[in-house]
């Protein structure tokens, strides 16, 4: 079971499991009417980890040499739909040798064996979809060497598959579960023989989708930067299965292409990944590059916000703003409390970060992952600037409430350089307080300056913030303004506690200054990525102080040293992938 089948109703979980048994009496395909070519990417660090029967799904690791793949006991339910959905086979199919054949292989026709005929949690469309876009991409790479009766096994464990999808695509949850269903059901379509008039349908669907979850700034509601590239990424694959073979592209999905890759190329840093809010990662490596070369589209994003989110870039320095309200209903099943956060990142060195999704890692780490202290913005009292809904029944997800409903913002060009100013009330209930940022990066990327502002605006939130202030015995309302560093920040308090100095791989020198307001820490902190198995060990930079009247004003600098030249040759090699 997907972590998006979990959210189905029990209605649509019986209606899978139904087409699913029915699947096995539709006949079976013989041929491709087409050679498929590869289009997918993987991991060749991954793939030799899997060669070796170390199996790291969903940050669980269970090392298994010689046990099949479907013989071992899945730890929880996420690690079932990484193994089902087939992502793996672009990591061995990347190693593509002998042995990374054979591993494919027979998991591959272990899970015919298994699950092929309709039974088993890997029948979700989001799954399937998932699942029938890797078979057909790496079918030269399986195929090779196999016997008459193992390749009837395998198309018609596809045909029966294609079919299930034919039915049930729209029992995916909108947005990416239902982009990967449709985009399965058109690959196979496309490639088997016997299945192309499901072609017509999966293309009129998918072209509906694209205009109602893609919107004018090329954004989706859940406003995950990572989920954006996977939508991205199976709408540039299913254009080119389409041209392959001579067919026209939908317009809706071409204007979807051409509305997210400017957005795509915002939401990028100057490293190359993507901005960490919402529930997504930086994104699998070289997927960003592969998607933006596949879909010919140039263009950069007008000024203003791209997907709710502002951009300022000086040189190679790169900030990313988190400039809008919260997703809203079900799809802030993975939202975070994340408004005014920034990311900024130097070269191919993240410096200042969010902590990340704590999703892989159990409840706990999830919720706290969400949580506003969570992310380099300011935080009052140690509330998030808004909450989470308790458990919703049957799914257990969480949807956001008592969010930010009006962000203000105002994006400008310096003479030297570039502002950002923005608000969020997301603090007015309790506190009747505003929270304002303003950021200004210098022309050359060597520094930002920071102002954060708490303010209560009228005369209503200024009884709000009397009476808070009445509950905390007049000593004021406490707040923390918190910068996560990278893992591989080298950071240390310097100038008597007055500041902070920090090191980057690259040899660059960052300082950060304040003006004297407030208590200045560095404090532990977590870096939370689904490639690992634990969270890794960093750093925060915490300014303390309390709000004492109706107007608090808290200013601070991020500058590379002096001695740091203007052009670093980063020649620090990166740990080779690590699952620790």
């Amino acid at each position: 079971m997907s972590r998006y089948d979990k959210m189905a109703r029990r209605g649509t979980r019986l209606l899978n499991r139904y087409y699913a048994r029915r699947s096995r009496r539709q006949p079976g395909t013989t041929a491709f009417v087409s050679q498929p070519e590869p289009r997918t990417i993987g991991s060749f660090a991954r793939g030799r980890q899997l060669v070796a029967g170390n199996l790291l799904f969903a940050g669980y690791l269970v090392e298994s040499p010689t046990t099949a793949l479907w013989d071992v006991v899945a730890p929880d339910l996420a690690f079932d739909a990484e193994r089902h959905g087939f992502a793996w086979l672009d990591d061995l199919a990347a190693v593509g040798d002998f042995r990374a054949r054979e591993k494919a292989q027979l998991w591959v026709w272990g899970w015919i064996a298994a699950y092929g005929k309709g039974s088993g949690p890997g029948w979700s469309p989001d799954l399937t979809g998932r699942r029938v876009i890797r078979w057909i991409n790496h079918a030269l790479f399986l195929l090779a060497a196999r016997t008459p009766e193992q390749s009837e096994a395998f198309f018609g464990a596809l045909s029966r598959q294609t079919w299930f999808l034919s039915r049930r695509w729209q029992g995916a949850s909108p947005g990416l579960p239902r982009f990967e269903a449709l985009t399965g059901l058109i690959y196979a379509g496309l490639a088997l023989k016997g299945h192309e008039d499901q072609v017509d349908a999966a293309l009129k669907a998918l072209a509906e989708e694209c205009t109602r979850q893609i919107d004018d700034q090329g954004g989706l509601p859940t406003r995950n930067p990572e989920e954006l590239l996977e939508v991205f990424t199976l709408l540039t694959w299913a254009a080119a299965a389409l041209q392959d073979v001579g067919r026209g592209v939908p317009p809706a999905q071409t204007a979807a292409i051409e509305r997210i890759a400017p957005t795509l190329r915002t939401l990028r840093h100057s490293d190359g990944g993507l901005a960490r809010f919402h529930g997504g990662g930086r994104g699998l490596e070289g997927r960003l590059d592969h998607a933006l070369a596949a879909s010919h589209v140039t263009t950069r994003h007008a000024d203003g916000l791209a997907m709710g989110y502002a951009r300022l870039s000086g040189r190679r320095t790169s900030v990313i703003i988190d400039a809008s309200v919260p997703p809203k209903g079900r799809a802030s099943w993975n939202g975070h409390a994340s408004t005014l956060a920034f990311e900024l990142t130097s070269g191919r060195r993240p410096l200042i970060v969010n902590c990340g999704s704590g999703e892989t890692f159990g409840v706990e780490w999830r919720r706290a992952g969400r949580a506003t202290p969570s992310h380099s913005t300011l935080c009052i009292e140690g509330h998030s600037s808004a909450r989470l809904a308790p458990p919703e029944r049957g799914s257990g997800h969480e949807i956001m409430t008592e969010a930010p409903d009006t962000v203000p913002l105002d994006l400008s060009d310096l003479e030297d350089g570039y502002r950002f100013q923005g608000g969020q009330n997301g603090y007015e209930k309790n506190f009747g307080l505003t929270h304002a940022r303003t950021l200004e990066l210098a022309v050359d990327g060597r520094g930002l300056a920071g102002e954060d502002m708490l303010l209560a605006l009228d005369t209503r939130n200024k009884r709000r913030f009397d009476k808070a202030m009445d509950a905390h015995s007049l000593g004021g309302i406490g707040f923390d303004i918190r910068l996560h560093l990278h893992p591989d920040v080298d950071a240390a308090l310097d100038l008597g506690g007055a500041a902070v100095s920090m090191a980057l791989k690259s040899g660059e020198i960052w300082v950060f200054r304040h003006d004297g307001t407030c208590e200045l820490k560095l404090e532990p902190s977590v870096y939370l990525e689904k490639t690992r198995l634990k969270p890794r060990a960093a750093k925060q930079i915490v300014l303390s102080g309390r709000a004492m009247d109706y107007a608090t004003r808290i200013r601070w600098t991020l500058s590379k040293a002096q001695e740091t030249a203007v052009a670093v040759r980063d020649l620090n090699r990166d740990d080779p992938e690590l699952t620790d």
